[in-house]
This record gives C-alpha cells, sequence and structure tokens, in this order.
C-alpha cells in the first residue's frame, strides 16, 4: 500500500509483486536496493517522479519497512502525451531544452507553460516563476495524463514578448541570436551596418507579430537585407505601374521633408493618396513592398523612421524608377 500525495491511497495485491532480486550473483546490489539505501542516507524526505514509477514505490516501500526506515513521502505525478493523446514524442515537441532555445522561446514563458502541465492555480494560466514558486503545492497536481501543445506555447511566448519591456526583450533577443538559425549572421549584419538603434525602434511593431524570438529575427530581415530588395511574390504583385507612380510621388514628398520621422512621413502619405484620389493603403501597401520586399511588416510609417531617410529613400527609388520598364 502507497499513501500517495497526488494519486491517493494506492493498493497493490502482493500476488502482482514479484520475489525481490536485491544483490546480483557477484554481490553487487540492484536498483531497488541501492535507491532505497541511497535515498536513506542522503536523508530524502519527498520522492516524485513519473506514475510509470508507481510499482516501483511498492516494492521500494516494503524494503524500508523491512530495514527499519521512515518511507519518504511519495508523490508520483502523471506523464505528459501529445496533444493526440499518445505517448509524448519527439514529434510532438518531446526535445531538449536546448532545442527550445534554438525555436526562440522565452525562458519566463517555458517555465510558466511547463508549470501549468497538469498542476493548476485556480483560473490563473499566465504567471510569472515567482508566484509559481509561491503557489506550487504537490496536492494541487492532477491525476490525469497532461499533454503539451506546443501550438499553445507559442501563443503564451508571444504573450510573454508582448508584453515584455521592449529594453528587456531587446537583451534577451542579443543573448538568444547565437542560438538562433542564421543568428550569428544576423548579429553580424546589424553590428556591421550599425543598425541596432534601428531595430530598437521597430521592435515595437515588430514583436505584436512574432510569437517567438525565431519570428522577431525573420521580421526584422528588413533592416539588413541589401538594395535591390529581392521581393516576394505576394509584395511583387502590388508593384503595378499605377503603383509605382505613386511611389514616385510618395519619393517626391518625404525626400523634402526637413525632419525625418514616423509621424512626418504619414502625413506625406496621406497628402499623396488625397491628391491622387485613392485610400491610404493603394499608396502604403506598395510603400510596403518597397521599403521590406515583403506584404506585411510593422507598422509602415514606423519601417521609414527605423530605416532612416537614405535608406528609405534609396529603397523607393529602386521600385519609382522602374516605370518605364513595366
Amino acid at each position: 500500500m502507497v499513501d500517495d500525495l497526488v494519486q491517493g491511497r494506492v493498493v497493490i495485491p502482493n500476488k502482482d509483486l514479484d520475489d525481490l532480486v536485491l544483490l546480483r550473483s557477484d554481490g553487487t546490489p540492484t536498483y531497488m536496493l541501492a535507491v532505497v539505501v541511497d535515498d536513506h542516507d542522503m536523508g530524502v524526505t519527498h520522492v516524485i517522479r513519473g506514475v510509470d514509477h508507481l510499482t516501483n514505490a511498492a516494492r521500494q516501500t516494503q524494503i524500508y519497512q523491512a530495514l527499519g526506515w521512515d518511507v519518504p513521502k511519495m508523490a508520483h505525478i502523471p506523464l505528459i502525451h501529445g496533444p493526440d493523446g499518445a505517448k509524448l514524442s519527439k514529434r510532438h515537441g518531446a526535445l531538449g531544452v536546448e532545442a527550445y532555445r534554438e525555436m526562440g522561446f522565452l525562458p519566463a514563458a517555458l517555465r510558466n507553460y511547463l508549470a501549468r502541465l497538469g498542476w493548476s492555480h485556480g483560473d490563473d494560466e499566465i504567471f510569472s516563476t515567482e508566484q509559481a514558486v509561491e503557489w506550487f503545492d504537490i496536492g494541487s497536481v492532477g491525476r490525469s495524463a497532461a499533454r503539451f501543445d506546443q501550438v499553445k506555447l507559442s501563443n503564451l511566448n508571444g504573450h510573454y514578448m508582448r508584453e515584455t519591456p521592449d529594453a528587456d526583450l531587446l537583451a534577451a533577443f542579443r543573448t538568444a541570436l547565437p542560438f538562433l538559425p542564421g543568428g550569428e549572421a544576423a548579429a553580424a549584419k546589424l553590428d556591421a551596418t550599425g543598425r541596432w538603434d534601428a531595430f530598437a525602434l521597430a521592435l515595437p511593431g515588430l514583436k505584436e507579430r512574432a510569437k517567438t524570438l525565431v519570428e522577431l529575427l525573420d521580421g526584422a530581415r528588413f533592416l539588413t537585407d541589401e538594395r535591390p530588395l529581392a521581393m516576394e511574390p505576394a509584395a511583387e504583385q502590388l508593384l503595378t505601374p499605377e503603383a509605382r507612380s505613386l511611389l514616385a510621388a510618395t519619393h517626391q514628398g518625404l525626400a523634402a521633408l526637413p525632419e525625418w520621422s514616423a509621424a512626418d512621413a504619414e502625413a506625406v502619405v496621406r497628402r499623396v493618396a488625397e491628391h491622387a484620389g485613392v485610400k491610404l493603403g493603394a499608396v502604403a501597401q506598395p510603400l510596403r513592398a518597397a521599403l521590406t520586399g515583403r506584404k506585411t511588416s510593422p507598422g509602415i510609417f514606423d519601417v521609414l523612421a527605423a530605416l532612416g531617410r537614405e535608406e528609405s529613400l534609396g529603397r523607393i527609388e529602386d521600385q519609382a524608377r522602374q516605370i518605364q520598364k513595366v
């Protein structure tokens, strides 16, 4: 019989327990004896492990009692399954912690998610590591198998990224860069071009669209891409002859700005749209394509501010001057 802190009182009939082999023929102890003696000598008071060891708990309890030692408190927690209910495997995300670092997950978000697997504190889903330490109670661990859902982990990580102050997120990003795919090359480009300040300016918009640091890095690619930009097919489709004419007018208005800022650039783009009798998007979308090579990006006026006057005007000109070629 095992009084388990998670599973409750568990009774295993003696007929289901084999005769224990405690010593091998060469006199060395088996695992079952060695683990009991080691835990006793180390003063272990609580044994917390997977529910697949519950039968071992019954065997080890007999050894403790035979030796006249106090039996530690035992807690056998449920195993983690994949979202399909099957035993967790690599295809579900059963990877080492270094793999999640390479996928761009923040440590605090991963701790939050792992703490919530099989354990609850009321309806709280998002909490700090300090709160988890304060709130955790082994009695609140459920008996049913927990399910690992990487989509849910990504959504939680996205929340942490949005809520993290920009300065702290920038520091975490720079620390993680050597471990992200293409991160070292991106860091070298940002160093070489001196565009870390531009990255910091773009970060508020970038983090709104990213769920991982890998996505954040990908979203910031426009900062280090060299002219002429390679266009994604969806962006290329936006650059019609009419759109390139609007880009030419936008280039003229932006080039005349005495001060370069997101607010001043927005005023110019709005005037171009109004003068042409089109909606703002008819100017902003091809402008986004010209500046980033993509159909989606952070706010286009923030992109202009991050890239700066010279680079922004150069990229717009690259596309506007192709009117004659179209």
